[in-house]
């Protein structure tokens, strides 16, 4: 993997001098206490700015003041004109823009396309303080406040659309965000390495459109530069007829006419496996343009699994993908952050409360995760549906263990209303700590999606050893009474480590326990990426020993997904079986979206199946569409709810499966409809059983007790 200069060795910036803001300043007059006569960058944000390493412009904030800059943060602004992006005056170097913590489109709307009430970043939980396509909007006011000066999009909304992507909303495929944002750079995944080096090379004289070379960016570009070798994403993973068995090692300069979006023949590579090594960094892949992907489904489902392919910091090539006259350009992705820099990043002076001029005004995403504590980044879990690996990589990007315990301290010490509960510890996933291949050499060269599907790569070192000291530290700090794990627990990795499990289990288990097995039948297992059902067994068993050596009664509360793509009706009822065989009632359940760039989303679109090589013929993938489908399979993770009978009990006598209905113990629902009940409060159903607003799915209810609504981490 090649190197990267550390973050925390650039020479610091001569605003340096003006020291450290109490908080990064969203006022002229807190710029005049600081004696500020203007922003080196500013920061756009569709979130409320609170000062905490769980919100992406504090972190990008602080990064850059670390660096010596002068930092100012416009959060939340009326997208209505361009006033509110002139209110810190014109940035020195350029405007940083994001659409906050979550997707503008994912946080405004459930996936049945309903608009949301509320908003979990927002003062007050209000909706509708942030357009839709935030990152669009934001950037187009922030060029009509100030013409001349740079813009650079980043966040996970701009990261997940970074080359044409199918829309969920419009039903129809999109242009790269970088085009319709009009910006100069797009910054995707995490994006401390890339600001780092873009405010440093603006800050000494060089121009927005030199920076072509930056890790982690995509900027747009009108031809193939010179002494660089294209290559047809096509003679990579073929979606037609198969050619002729051709010699893996050839390299055979194409002689046919090249396709109207591509550069002159010349430069095209024909290969099957690969290049000379000593071609790799100047080799580019040419990805269907936008135009060929918007006519052809299948071409998009080639373009999602070479994006994904293209994803390992170690081998990927960068990306070429024409749209009309120009080429959306992604160079390779940015090279994770050792663990020295991990801490650099996460200790910088963070007040670790809301910005004060929203006074007592409650912001629920920091009531719900004031008290966390990130301990890594990154998953290599590679599910389907999920935008995580695709944000923020497969390598996991550890703290170290002396910088999270001083963070703990800090929360204790600092944090207001804390009772000594650390309310979590985790990140991505619980269980991924300091988890990596056991060889650099094989870890940079693998082009694998997931590391434990289909099955745990024996490469991969399952330790948890690091992880099960660290949780032992933690609840030994003076004044801590508890430390819970609200992020997911990755079970099939768990079950390595009985030990861990152990630990899990005894010490930092608050009664419930969530995990995420999603489904239960094969097929969308498959097209999930995710463990079998046996592997939850196998938890399970694990938990209930250990739940009763400790004298305590505990539930494992499962979550799972409806409508998702491979899913027939068929999975869903004999999920709702299980379910009803197992305890388990659903207070709230989650249909799947498809977020843009997810491998999900391609199956959605195409109807087949990127993680295998997409081919015309073959690889079909059943899709469950449509608003009657949708309501269907939701219906039976709601089995227990009497609105939903009607609808159940005519599914069952057309699947076959009428023995099912009535009130015996084996069979799902009754016969008999409950006065007042029915179709006909389909209505009233909306608010209870739809998605709530707010960062992550919600949990399920078991027949023994009520659960708190607690948000999933």
């Amino acid at each position: 993997m090649n190197a990267a200069l550390d973050i925390t060795r650039y020479r610091k910036h001569w605003a340096e001098r003006f020291g450290t803001a109490p908080f990064l300043p969203m006022t002229r007059a807190e710029m005049d206490a600081l004696g500020w006569d203007s922003c080196d960058i500013i920061l756009v944000t569709g979130d409320a700015y609170v000062d905490l390493p769980s919100f992406g412009m504090a972190v990008i904030g602080r990064v850059l003041e670390g660096q010596g800059f002068r930092v100012g943060i416009i959060a939340q602004p009326d997208w209505h004109s361009a006033e509110p992006f002139a209110a810190l005056g014109r940035p020195n170097l350029f405007f940083g823009i994001t659409g906050g913590n979550m997707d503008s489109m994912v946080n405004r709307y459930t996936a049945e396309r309903r608009l949301r009430s509320d908003d979990a970043y927002t003062p007050g939980g209000i909706g509708g303080k942030r357009p839709d396509r935030s990152v669009i909007v934001y950037a187009q006011r922030a060029r009509e406040a100030f013409k001349d000066v740079p813009i650079v999009i980043g966040g996970i909304e701009a990261s997940l659309r970074r080359i044409a992507h199918f829309d969920y909303w419009s039903e129809k495929i999109r242009r790269s965000v970088l085009l319709d944002a009009k910006a100069d750079l797009l910054v995707y995944g995490n994006g401390e390495r890339q600001v780092c080096e873009i405010a440093h090379r603006l800050a000494a004289g060089a121009r927005i459109d030199e920076l072509t070379d930056v890790r982690g960016t995509a900027f747009v570009r009108k031809a193939l530069p010179a002494g660089w070798i294209e290559i047809d994403s096509t003679h990579l993973d073929e979606p037609g007829v198969l050619e002729p068995p051709v010699d893996p090692y050839a390299m055979a300069v194409q002689s046919a006419p090249a396709p109207a979006t591509a550069q002159p023949a010349e430069n095209v590579v024909r290969f099957v496996r690969r290049v000379k090594n000593a071609d790799r960094e100047r080799s580019v892949i040419r990805m269907p343009s936008y135009e060929q992907v918007t006519a052809d489904p299948v071409l998009y489902a080639h373009a999602s699994r070479i994006l994904h392919l293209e994803a390992n910091p170690g081998n990927a090539r960068a990306l070429a993908q024409r749209h009309g006259d120009f080429d959306v350009w992604l160079n390779p992705p940015p090279i994770p952050l050792s663990t020295a820099e991990m801490d650099w990043v996460y200790e910088r002076p963070y007040q670790r409360q809301p910005h004060p001029v929203y006074g007592e005004a409650a912001i629920p995403a920091y009531k719900m995760i004031r008290f966390s504590v990130a301990i890594q980044r990154g998953c290599f879990g590679g599910c389907s549906f999920c935008s995580i690996t695709e944000h923020e990589g497969r390598i996991i990007q550890n703290r170290s263990e002396a910088s999270i315990l001083r963070e703990v301290e800090d929360i204790r010490d600092r944090v207001p209303g804390f009772t000594g509960v650390i309310s979590d510890l985790g990140g991505p996933t619980a269980n991924m700590y300091r988890l990596a291949c056991r060889s650099r050499e094989i870890e940079s060269a693998c082009r694998r999606p997931s590391c434990v599907f289909p099955g745990i790569c024996t490469n991969l070192d399952t330790n948890h050893a690091p992880l099960i000291q660290l949780y032992r530290k933690v609840r030994e700090l003076p004044g801590i009474r508890k430390v819970l794990i609200a992020s997911g627990v990755r079970y099939d990795l768990a079950v390595e480590s009985p030990e861990y499990v152990k630990e899990l289990v005894q010490h930092h288990t608050g009664g419930y326990l969530k995990i995420a097995p999603e489904a239960i039948s094969d097929g969308p297992l498959a097209m999930m990426m995710k463990p079998g059902i046996g592997a939850y067994d196998r938890f399970k068993e694990l938990f209930d020993r250990y739940s009763r050596e400790a004298g305590k009664e505990q539930y494992l509360i499962p979550y799972f997904i409806a409508a998702h793509p491979g899913t027939r009706d068929e999975d869903m009822l004999e999920l709702a079986v299980w379910l009803k065989r197992n305890g388990f009632r659903a207070d709230q359940v989650q249909a799947f979206l498809p977020s843009p760039m997810a491998s999900a989303t391609a199956m959605y679109h195409a109807g087949k199946n990127p993680l295998k090589r997409v081919r015309r013929s073959g690889g079909e993938v059943h899709v469950p569409k449509g608003l009657k489908v949708r309501r269907l399979h939701k219906a039976f993770l709601r089995y227990h709810d009497p609105n939903n009978w009607p609808m159940l009990r005519e599914a069952l006598r057309r699947m076959g499966r009428a023995e099912l209905i009535g009130s015996g113990k084996h069979q799902l629902v009754p016969a008999y409809q409950p006065p007042g009940t029915g179709e006909a409060h389909e209505g009233h159903r909306g608010a209870r059983t739809g998605e709530r607003a707010g960062p992550r799915p919600q949990p399920f209810r078991t027949q023994h007790t009520g659960l708190p609504r607690t948000p999933r981490r």
